[in-house]
């Protein structure tokens, strides 16, 4: 059995606010530094006295040239993580599983959903299509949330605009919102869709992953060319505990990023 590394000791260089209950988290080594992330890889953070817990990697590279997680604080250590300010120290051990096939989508048009603070994962994967322009086909970027405050990246999504199509729907639009209303599987209807070329990657709660990705394989694209990130509770991270398991797949193994072909009759299966 192999054994689980520790943490490595990792300072908040700077962390900032996404929306109200939201905060990204620049993190540098204090010594050694894990190795490089593959969009859609995470870490588990470890905050010292309250416990751990797995975020994927929002962004590679910050200003500092350290490690971005985006927190949203819904639970004991995520809220703990979320109120880490630049100079406090956390533990680091990753990268973990499995990252967005983006070698399989080189050629492909690529097609990003995201609902709520899915997007997070996403985000590396949005950047890396926008820097290698060449490489890809056409790019879009949907996102969903519950409300106009719950957009993370809000005027990052702006700058994508142009070199990508970027269109954003809420749940529960408030004053002034202008935008579309709905779930995020309503602006599919706005793309001019090549299934016969496309690649999907789609993270979000469960239930807006299934539909979506259910809703695109019926608009044509082969499953296998639809990747979603899913959730299960991560303790060990290596494969040993089985805390992960969704049917035959370790999720910190097998996963987070797994095809819709290998899980779309586990996805319908409510105790898995």
């Amino acid at each position: 059995m192999t054994a689980v590394p520790p943490p490595l000791p990792y300072r908040v260089a700077d962390a900032w606010d996404e929306t109200a209950d939201t905060r990204s988290i620049e993190l540098v080594p204090t010594g050694e530094a894990l190795a490089p992330f593959s969009p859609g890889q995470f870490a588990m953070i470890y905050a010292f006295g309250v416990g751990e817990v797995p975020i994927s990697a929002s962004a590679p590279h910050g200003r500092h040239g350290g490690l971005v997680h985006t927190v949203r604080a819904v639970g004991a250590v995520s809220a703990a993580l979320y109120r880490l300010r630049p100079g406090d120290s956390v533990g680091l051990s990753g990268p973990y599983g499995t990252g967005w096939d983006l070698g399989a989508a080189a050629g492909y048009d690529v097609l990003v959903v995201a609902g709520g603070i899915g997007l997070a994962p996403l985000r590396p994967a949005v950047h890396t299509v926008l820097d290698r322009p060449a490489e890809y086909g056409r790019l879009a970027v949907l996102v969903g949330a519950r409300t106009p405050a719950d957009l993370v990246f809000r005027d990052e999504m702006e700058s994508w605009r142009g070199p990508a199509r970027v269109e954003v729907t809420v749940d529960r639009p408030g004053p002034g919102w202008r935008g579309a209303v709905g779930v995020v599987t309503t602006l599919l209807d706005r793309l001019d869709l090549r299934p016969e070329r496309t690649h999907a990657l789609v993270c979000g709660p469960e239930v807006m992953m299934r539909h979506t990705a259910r809703d695109l394989v019926t608009r044509g694209l082969v499953p296998h060319r639809v990747q979603v990130s899913l959730e299960r509770n991560m303790h060990c991270a290596t494969g040993h505990c089985g805390h992960c398991q969704l049917g035959p797949l370790l999720l910190c193994r097998d996963g987070p990023v797994v095809g819709y072909d290998r899980v779309a009759d586990l996805l319908l299966v409510r105790e898995l």
